[in-house]
């Protein structure tokens, strides 16, 4: 039986051709025939260019319709596909071409004599637009529109997604047939995707929020995607009315939330509101619900393991938690010597599961070293599970501070600070101090008009915690500094404030 992720999209699609798979913000619409043919076009495109099975084809390009078509085009055709962020400059880009050696890289009109330079001459280099334009839209017009899908065994290649890199250079994950499949279909099941649902898509192409969990619950149950190029809050609200479903990132939320319109009828539809990438406030958690009537189901996922746990469908969401291990996957909490921890004890989170990916591009070293011997892979987040199941997660391991030889997890102190009145968010770090080894700081973002110094949180914090997790400093600021999928980037804090 054929593993290729696309052959399970085009078996569960067979007689729904004519169906509406995608409607664009203007209004255009695709279905799944037009995903059939489009993709089948770029698989024989990538393939007249000299790409063979397992070859790599990088793409950097605008979400459209078309970066959807031609990501199904690579797996059809039995290639890699590698998604790089749009924001990548120079340097970053020098490195993941560098590193995964495409045999055609696939970028925006303005960046092909950039890309070209990259590239030196290794690799075909197109441009694509959102339009589905460029000279990649071109030269698959004239291609066939049939394709048969190419033959994969589970564990071949079909993605590699470059980590954010937030410590060292940026490590490819290798993704397999087999993890896409079996994540897709637990996903479909927990959340129960039926063809009539509408799921509204706001997130970028270069992530697996996007990529791999929004894009595969619709095509495996064969749903409608409305298509939003980019987070535009009024657009959202224009089109929630329309929805069952939406996925997106905390800051959609919050954004959601600083609207007067976002009532209990205009999401009444919405069955599902689903949060991920990044740890959903509870305040938000609690706001959201209340305005209305919706509660957020919180996930947890990452590039090398997909979708891990999730907060039930049916059954109670706890918010500050990300629910229970999906099924056919083993989630533990590990202490010392990799073994498991008792219930309610804090301790680093493995994973072992059909979900899990096959390893880093071409680094067996660091590999090996994140696998446990029994099999199980070290997520590098930190977290405990409750009485009743729940999984929280507390940090990362690397966010972990020691201070005066006390272990001080940051997640803990950051959920104290934003209870406090007047305290939009913060985020919390351990910089070099003389005397405790590190200091415990707290940086920051007040409501607006709030009038809040440094004394007052302290001793918010003073009447709750331990006293050695108390922050030494607390700084405010405008905003924290977030990646593309809203997550606080810390080394940059640590960088900025540990001097």
């Amino acid at each position: 039986m054929n593993a290729n992720f696309y052959a399970a999209v085009e078996a569960e699609n067979a007689g729904r051709l004519q169906r509406e798979l995608l409607e664009t913000e203007a209004g255009k619409t695709f279905s799944y025939g037009d995903l059939a043919q489009a993709s089948a076009r770029y698989a024989n495109l990538l393939t007249g260019l000299g790409a063979r099975r397992g070859d790599r084809i990088a793409v950097q390009v605008d979400k459209s319709p078309a970066s959807l078509f031609l990501y199904m085009g690579c797996l059809r055709a039995g290639m890699v596909y590698v998604p790089l962020n749009t924001a990548y400059q120079r340097g970053e880009l020098t490195h993941f071409i560098g590193d995964a050696e495409p045999r055609v890289a696939v970028c925006r009109p303005p960046a092909l004599e950039l890309m070209q330079e990259l590239c030196d001459d290794r690799c075909e280099v197109l441009t694509l637009d959102e339009d589905g334009g460029g000279s990649l839209g071109l030269a698959a017009a004239g291609n066939a529109p049939d394709f048969a899908a190419a033959e994969m065994q589970p564990g071949d290649p079909a993605v590699i997604i470059y980590t954010s890199g937030t410590t060292g250079r940026s490590k490819g994950a290798v993704v397999t047939h087999r993890n896409l499949v079996s994540n897709a279909r637990v996903l479909v099941d927990y959340w129960k995707f039926v063809e009539d649902d509408v799921l509204l898509h706001a997130l970028p192409m270069f992530h697996v929020h996007g990529l791999f969990v929004a894009n595969h619950c619709a095509l495996l149950a064969g749903a409608k995607l409305l298509w939003h190029g980019k987070f535009d809050v009024k657009r959202v609200m224009r089109d929630l009315a329309r929805a069952s479903v939406m996925m997106g990132v905390p800051t959609f939320y919050t954004r959601l939330l600083n609207e007067q319109g976002l009532t209990r009828a205009l999401c009444s539809n919405v069955r599902l509101f689903v949060s991920g990438s990044a740890p959903l406030q509870l305040e938000t958690f609690k706001d959201f619900e209340a305005r209305t009537g919706k509660t957020i189901l919180e996930r947890y996922g990452m590039s090398e393991a997909g979708m891990i746990s999730s907060n039930p469908l049916a059954g109670e969401r706890r918010g500050g938690t990300v629910g229970f291990p999906l099924p056919g996957i083993s989630v533990r909490i590990a202490g010392q010597g990799d073994r498991p921890v008792e219930t309610g004890a804090v301790g680093a989170i493995q994973v072992k599961g059909e979900n899990v990916f096959a390893g880093y591009w071409r680094m067996p070293e660091k590999t090996r070293e994140e696998f446990t011997e029994d099999g199980y892979f070290r997520t590098g987040d930190v977290g405990a599970f409750d009485r009743e199941g729940y999984l929280s997660i507390v940090g990362r391991a690397k966010d972990l501070i020691i201070s005066g030889g006390y272990n001080v997890y940051p997640r803990e102190i950051e959920l104290v600070l934003d209870a406090v009145a007047g305290v939009a968010e913060s985020a919390v770090i351990g910089v070099p101090d003389p005397d405790f080894g590190e200091a415990v700081t707290a940086i920051i973002v007040p409501q607006e008009n709030a009038r809040l110094d440094s004394a007052a949180v302290i001793s918010a914090v003073k009447n709750t915690l331990a006293n050695y997790k108390v922050p030494k400093a607390v700084h405010f600021v405008d905003d924290l500094p977030r990646n593309a999928m809203g997550k606080v980037q810390k080394s940059v804090l640590r960088e900025r404030y540990g001097k």
